[in-house]
């Protein structure tokens, strides 16, 4: 571990447990409903034009994912939006502890951050019909050495039963549900869980991260939200249930009642539609199939990376790129599936965005020649805009970045390194560094960062494993 990320650890950690003297103080407060300060319902939104969502940078709620604006909730409020034929604004915030004040002082109009149905939150908000419903679940880490043991082996050192959890510390949200089952689960096994509660600036998928990281031993999540995780950190467990099923819904001020009675009405309607199911499939259930079907083209022969070998060294003639980089890649990008088809709409072998795509002349039905020829194209043109990296690998690597995260990400990052003194034309151990910290809000809210948080350690991951790939293929494949 570098003396940087150390550094950055010792602060976070200090950060986290500084906060947890607030905890036992707010869940035993009397609670103090916040009143509306603003007459906003939906004649004066339809006059306005425009509806404005409240949003956590989530999987669940909103993100950005090769330029596409996404995000499970997101997804839902567009259409009704459409539906009722206005904007839609979105308003990401930073610090949930405010989500509340800033709904009922009209910053936003309904939230949308994967909020679970409480009493207490009851009495400031009115609460649309549930979208969904999710059990609490349990997030913690598997051994280190995990993969090389049995599964029975790495189950005995996790946590199976809530009674495990006397004397342990969990690290959640200190205004969240979770902080709430965690007390009531106290008593439940009649011993003392050290909960640690941290504020709102905080999200419940940092936590996550963090779990997966070391930095922390637990924290609790949604069960939805913790199968979309799954995806990014492989070494997590989440399948203890913590809780019964609880609702999740949009919130909305009590002077809106107009406004919850049509987004009631609608979700009613749309959650009987194809639509919806096709929408919670693509966020909850498609990933891990996409998976389990990307293993089928995983196999490599000893003569041969793939059955398109003769294709990626013709697009390295035109592109100048190295044909084994290219294949690493596209074996990072689908497998070399041609049919492969993402969450977030990306398609092919080379996952071009429905927006992109047809740039580069590949489409949805295009052949698996095609689609490598201009996915060649693209690394060429991307690679071009980075010309003032002298050095060749290092250029190729922003080019592989920008390839999975969008390139303004990346040149948040560059900016981010420049202002902390780090080459900002070297990507390994400085902008890839920077790259990592761009999902911390001490980072991702600085000035010089134009385009917001992002789920970094995808693409860090992502640039680290196909350049290895490529060199174990270069030692291999002539």
């Amino acid at each position: 571990m570098t003396l940087l990320k150390r550094i950055f650890i010792a602060h976070l950690l200090l950060l986290v447990f500084s906060m947890s003297g607030c905890n036992r103080e707010t869940s035993t407060e009397a609670y103090t409903p916040i009143i509306p300060t603003v007459e906003l319902d939906l004649p004066q939104l339809i006059k306005k034009g425009k509806i404005t969502i409240l949003a956590e940078n989530s999987t669940t709620s909103y993100f950005m994912y090769k330029g596409k604006k996404m995000g499970f909730e997101y997804e839902l409020l567009k259409l009704f939006a459409e539906d009722i034929d206005l904007d839609l604004e979105i308003k990401v915030v930073h610090n949930l502890d405010s989500l509340t004040a800033m709904l009922n002082s009209g910053q936003g109009d309904i939230i949308a951050c994967n909020y679970t149905v409480t009493r207490e939150r009851s009495k400031s908000i009115l609460f649309s019909t549930a979208f969904i419903q999710s059990e609490q679940v349990l997030i913690q880490r598997k051994p280190d050495n995990w993969k090389s043991m049995q599964e029975k082996e790495w189950m005995a050192t996790l946590i199976t039963d809530p009674v495990e959890l006397a004397n342990k510390t969990v690290h959640v949200w200190s205004n969240s549900s979770y902080h709430q089952r965690l007390l009531h689960l106290q008593e439940e096994i009649g011993d003392t869980i050290n909960i640690q509660g941290v504020k709102g600036n905080i999200g419940g998928e940092e936590l996550i991260e963090m779990v997966a990281d070391g930095i922390i031993d637990y924290t609790v999540s949604e069960q939805n939200v913790a199968q979309v995780n799954k995806q990014f950190f492989t070494n997590i467990y989440t399948d203890l249930k913590l809780s019964v099923k609880q609702k999740l819904a949009f919130g909305m001020r009590k002077s809106s009642p107009l406004l919850k009675l049509k987004l009631d009405e609608w979700l009613n309607n749309f959650m009987e539609q194809p639509t919806y199911k096709y929408i919670a499939r693509k966020y909850f259930e498609l990933p891990r199939a996409a998976a389990r079907r990307q293993r089928d083209f995983s196999k490599l022969n000893g003569s041969s990376i793939s059955s398109y070998d003769a294709t990626f060294k013709k697009a390295a003639e035109k592109s100048g790129w190295d044909w084994r980089l290219i294949a690493a890649l596209a074996y990072q990008e689908s497998k070399f599936n041609p049919n492969a088809l993402s969450f977030g709409g990306a398609y092919g072998m080379m996952q071009f965005m429905p927006n992109t795509g047809p740039t580069y002349g590949v489409f949805p039905d295009s052949p698996p020649e095609v689609q490598i020829m201009g996915g060649g194209r693209k690394l060429a043109a991307d690679e071009k805009y980075w010309h003032k990296i002298l050095d060749s690998f290092q250029r190729k690597k922003f080019s592989i970045a920008s390839y999975n995260a969008g390139r303004g990400h990346v040149l948040d990052a560059q900016r981010l390194a420049k202002k902390h003194g780090l080459d900002h034309l070297k990507w390994d151990d400085n902008v890839e560094k920077m790259l990592l910290n761009l999902s911390k809000q001490e980072y991702y809210q600085d000035e010089v960062v134009r385009h917001g948080v992002m789920k970094s350690r995808i693409t860090y991951n992502y640039v680290r494993e196909v350049t290895q790939r490529y060199y174990e293929w270069a030692t291999i494949y002539p």
